[in-house]
């Protein structure tokens, strides 16, 4: 059975806070941006939408936390007016957004502004009596907007009578301050009322295929931290919407100071079962801990999520490995970056890490907590093939030398093999030791495409600086000189931080070098954007529509004939996946859907920015044979960035290394690197 939803209660939850704060900050521009542009004024009218958007999507406290937020910034920013602005926007947002979420019609919205409206008519006038200053301030900028109108409209002729007309209605509305103070705020409010009522609905028609979900929510605990030993007897787990448990029926235990591993296909349940480890409520079956399971907390649970990106927060490296922890927590910041391989690097930006930088940064600040159990869901993914065995020896360490329990998701046998004890997942269940090898499909007979035309690809002489010229300036390329010939399969490696993945921008047009040239036929790339197609590191990012036939369609197929096409060509049964959200596809599938809205534009050149990370066996052998095949039937040139060198002997012929920016090797093949 489904997962029911739960009634929400107690603080904020994290995901009512992310939204709740981007949402005030939008809240905010608009009212700042009406507020000192006065042509525009109208603009700041539209706050109301995405107050009303946290009002429809959570509890009335998330909106109160976006209107504390918004109000304190847009003070700061621009003073006491638009804190007027923000709060009206607020109070209308708040109702038609909750009238929205319970299928309210205009009536009770009308109903409501009867109330709010004279409620906020009356604030308004006993604020201006009770703060003199502020009184005069308002007054004051109503009189000088009046004179700044009144020089623009004397340029016209014939309106001596109305600037006269203006001029007695003007002082006699700042005469009798208090009646036009309140009679304008009840027409703000309607007006607001009905902008929000008008643009609030399209906004949420737009956002219904977005289900907004934190996989992580956990119930807030105040309990002492004590994660281990943790026992699980008969958990099951369904998301809202899916059709089978994610998790089923799973018994385990994990003792005080042992690691343990867990391998598994895409889309097996690994993941699941590491949240439910981390503190979220199973839909059946039992967890049991001597306490609380601490999550983030020091002495409790810390895990490291498969995209560092999303857990990493400080500004700069070492901020990063305290953040969240009390004030003068005693935390050898130094040691532990020297530990997971960025030694020295504590003053760096995080904006400018790698992926596989970001990675390690992510392991040191779970550390940093001092956990009592540490989950590491495929921490290892992003990280460079020395990178990786650093990082495995240093969490088969962690049990004896600081009686951490260690469990360890990955992939790769190699490096489950250190653990102390070995299940694998399979279609939610958990089962002992590894898997049974599987073979892979063979490579899916393409259907007929329209061809592509190969092309050259010549980078020359290519340097690129970041924030060229400020203090944070940082060389990511230096003379870099490749080129890349028609229907060619080239392997680009090196260490996390060496440039692979801004080559592959720059590649692609994306990203316009500091000096230097990207020439693809003979013509810069950066003026042909699409003709060199790029997979990202993570495929979920690329995918923009709810689902897999919007998404393919979006990126350029013309008609459903088309979509069915660009899925058979990436190995999909358009019949079972063109209807399916992208959100419920596994890590395999979603590249592959990624590639399908790349390959429909037909591009000369595609390039794969570490198309392997993360996926199990079988999806990384069938993802190879896959390109392979496009390469050899329709003469698609290929470069592929990537730590993983497994089977790419069977797409690629040449390896290109990089080291701190630089080609160090254009002369290895693939064999000789292995």
């Amino acid at each position: 059975m489904p997962e029911e939803p739960r009634r929400v209660t107690g603080p904020l939850r994290p995901l009512e806070l992310a939204t709740a704060s981007v949402l005030a900050a939008l809240a905010v521009v608009l009212t700042v941006v009406g507020w000192f542009l006065p042509h525009l004024g109208a603009i700041a009218a539209f706050a109301v939408v995405p107050l009303g958007v946290v009002a429809h999507h959570h509890r009335l406290r998330a909106l109160a936390a976006a209107t504390f937020a918004a109000a304190v910034l847009s003070f700061l920013v621009a003073g006491t007016g638009t804190v007027a602005n923000i709060v009206e926007c607020s109070a209308v947002g708040g109702l038609v957004g909750t009238a929205k979420r319970r299928g309210w019609g205009p009536g009770p919205v009308a109903l409501g502004v009867a109330i709010i409206g004279p409620v906020l008519a009356g604030a308004s006038v006993g604020l201006l009596a009770l703060f003199g200053s502020l009184r005069k301030l308002t007054l004051d900028q109503v009189r000088n907007t009046w004179k700044s109108v009144r020089h623009i409209i004397a340029v016209i002729p014939g309106t001596t009578g109305f600037i006269h007309h203006g001029n007695a209605f003007v002082n006699s509305a700042l005469r009798d301050w208090w009646a036009t103070s309140g009679a304008l705020v009840l027409l703000a409010t309607m007006w607001f009322a009905l902008l929000g009522w008008v643009f609030l609905g399209a906004v949420l028609e737009r956002l219904q295929w977005i289900r907004a979900q934190d996989r992580l929510d956990v119930d807030p605990d105040t309990g002492a931290a004590d994660p281990v030993p943790l026992e699980m007897e008969g958990v099951s787990f369904r998301y809202p919407g899916a059709e089978r448990d994610a998790v089923h029926g799973v018994s385990l235990t994990v003792e005080p100071g042992e690691m343990v591993a867990l391998v598994g296909d895409n889309g097996s349940g690994k993941s699941t079962l590491t949240r439910l480890m981390a503190g979220k409520p199973p839909l059946t079956g039992t967890v049991r801990r001597p306490g609380s399971a601490g999550l983030g907390r020091p002495a409790g649970t810390a895990l490291i999520m498969q995209h560092p990106e999303s857990q990493v927060l400080g500004v700069r490296v070492a901020d990063d490995v305290v953040w969240g922890l009390p004030d003068g927590a005693d935390v050898d910041i130094e040691s532990l970056l020297d530990a997971v391989g960025l030694g020295g690097m504590g003053e760096r930006e995080t904006s400018g890490l790698s992926g596989g930088e970001l990675q390690r940064l992510a392991v040191a600040a779970a550390l940093a907590r001092q956990p009592r159990l540490l989950l590491s869901d495929e921490s290892t993914a992003m990280v460079d093939e020395t990178g990786r065995r650093d990082l495995t020896a240093l969490l088969r360490r962690l049990p004896g030398q600081h009686a951490v329990s260690v469990v360890h998701v990955t992939h790769r046998p190699e490096e489950a093999a250190v653990a102390d004890r070995l299940y694998h997942m399979a279609a939610g269940e958990l089962r002992a030791g590894l898997p049974p090898s599987t073979a892979p499909a063979p490579p899916p007979s393409l259907p007929e495409q329209e061809p592509v035309h190969p092309a050259r690809l010549e980078v020359s002489g290519v340097t690129h600086i970041y924030n060229v010229g400020t203090p944070w300036e940082g060389r990511a390329l230096s003379d870099v000189d490749l080129a890349v010939e028609p229907a060619e399969g080239v392997l680009v490696v090196g260490g996390n931080g060496s440039g692979k993945s801004t080559l592959a921008w720059i590649m692609t047009g994306i990203l316009r070098p500091t000096f230097g040239s990207c020439l693809v036929g003979g013509t810069p790339v950066h003026t042909q954007v699409g003709t060199v197609g790029l997979a990202f590191q993570h495929a979920r990012l690329q995918l923009q529509r709810a689902t897999v036939s919007l998404d393919v369609r979006a990126a350029g197929a013309a008609d459903e004939a088309a979509v069915a096409a660009a899925l058979l060509e990436v190995g999909l049964d358009p019949a079972s996946f063109a209807e399916r959200r992208v959100d419920s596809l596994s890590g395999g599938e979603q590249r592959r859907v990624a590639l399908a809205g790349i390959l429909v534009r037909r591009p000369s050149v595609l390039v794969l920015d570490e198309p392997l990370a993360g996926l199990d066996l079988p999806s990384r052998e069938g993802l190879i044979d896959l390109l392979a095949t496009l390469r050899r039937e329709q003469s698609l040139t290929v470069v592929v960035i990537s730590h993983d060198l497994h089977g790419m002997e069977r797409l690629c012929d040449r390896v290109v290394r990089l080291d701190a920016g630089r080609v160090v090797d254009d002369t290895t093949t693939l064999a000789a690197e292995r």
